[in-house]
């Protein structure tokens, strides 16, 4: 997944400045936070899988994990993505989804970015947000 998503933010001329490996997808929002306090950090990509085990242990990591990155996004107004797949799917699973789920990531945060940027820069109203 990391390669993927390298070699797609090299593609889209995206900068990327740190690359953290943390144990699993429950360790991922302490670096997150850590990431977004930076001033060189503009978005925080994050990658993974969450395979399903001999209990529901994946669904009460994958909605912490999409809880808290979510929250810190918000808190820090810098775009977090959410490229971990999972829950409920095998390793099979994960490796066939994972170049898919690098690529939408990487995507996400560099569309976020200059989104963000470009609604900050203007009064005008560009984007019009929510269901009408």
């Amino acid at each position: 997944m990391l390669d993927q998503a390298l070699k797609h933010a090299a593609k889209l001329n995206a900068k990327l400045t740190y690359v953290c490996k943390v144990p699993g997808a429950y360790d991922m929002p302490l670096m997150i936070q850590i990431l977004l306090e930076k001033d060189d950090v503009d978005a925080v990509v994050t990658l993974g899988a969450i395979v399903k085990g001999e209990t529901g242990h994946d669904q009460v990591i994958a909605n912490a994990l999409a809880s808290k990155a979510s929250e810190l996004s918000l808190r820090y107004r810098k775009p977090v993505t959410l490229g971990v797949s999972g829950p409920s799917m095998t390793s099979e699973q994960a490796a066939e989804r994972a170049e898919e789920y690098a690529n939408r990531s990487v995507e996400s945060a560099v569309k976020m970015v200059r989104l963000s940027q470009e609604t900050l820069k203007t009064n005008e109203r560009i984007y019009e947000v929510g269901l009408q």
